[in-house]
């Protein structure tokens, strides 16, 4: 039978022997440093001056002084003096000065990673992700890079009636819109509250051929609120379509320059 237990190297009570207690102190020191392991510093490669009890840490590389020889060992500060304990692969140590999980690999300390997110229910990047938005991210911006040459964001819906779009939205309420919403065509909406929108343009995918919605006359605003050079497109006294223009002042027909009346 060996002395020790085979993953922390704890010191068994061996039968008949004198001053168990030494040998059992010693098995609850190693474990009170072990179990849940929180070092303060992975960086230090001499011992810092006047730690206090229960103080732990992770011997940097090349070590000197009272740490001479202990690099990458796991040092506690048990009794007024330091005690070394051997990491085994898969230990897990956090690191508070670092906000850091590591862990131990057989050779050194490594920041433990996630090797696969794939699939999980929900992330958030300095947000809360919820049930819809299951991607969260707050940030002043955020990259997609190409991988090789180019880069496609994709954004699909189930049928041609459901929406996929972008939505621009000021105070958490939409004002513009862009994708296919509703149908395939490409659409260009705005809105000034979030509830009520209207199609500034609309490109067919069918024909590709852009189109302006149509207006009726109590509905078009006017030419000084819309602005010199806006266009419209206007349903005539005959309920026929006319493309008409803002010179600032007032609507007129494309076609001949006439004001819309």
């Amino acid at each position: 039978m060996s002395d020790t237990t085979p993953n922390l190297a704890l010191p068994y009570i061996m039968p008949a022997q004198a001053q168990k207690h030494v040998t059992h102190n010693e098995a609850v020191r190693a474990l009170d440093a072990l179990v849940q392991i929180s070092v303060a510093d992975r960086d230090l490669a001499v011992p810092p001056g006047g730690p206090s009890e229960g103080d732990r840490y992770i011997v940097a590389a090349s070590p000197s002084e009272g740490w001479a020889g202990q690099a990458a060992r796991i040092a506690a500060w048990q009794d007024g003096g330091w005690a070394f304990y051997v990491p085994r692969e898969g230990w897990l140590a956090w690191v508070a000065d670092e906000n850091a999980l590591l862990v131990f690999d057989g050779v050194g300390w490594n920041v433990a990673a996630v090797t696969s997110v794939n699939p999980i229910a929900a992330v958030g990047i300095n947000a809360t992700a919820d049930t819809t938005n299951r991607l969260a991210v707050s940030a002043p911006a955020s990259l997609f890079n190409h991988a090789g040459g180019g880069h496609q964001q994709k954004i699909n819906k189930a049928d041609a009636g459901q929406t996929a779009s972008v939505l621009l939205q000021t105070a958490f309420s939409g004002r513009a819109e862009l994708g296919l919403t509703g149908d395939d065509d490409l659409h260009f909406k705005v809105s000034a509250n979030g509830s009520v929108w209207r199609d500034a343009l609309v490109i067919s995918s069918q024909t590709g051929t852009p189109r302006l919605p149509s207006l009726t006359k109590a509905a078009l605003p006017s030419a000084a609120a819309a602005g010199a050079g806006a266009l419209a497109h206007v349903s005539d006294e005959a309920g026929g379509p006319v493309l008409a223009f803002s010179d600032g002042a007032s609507w007129r027909r494309v076609t001949d320059r006439a004001v819309v009346s």
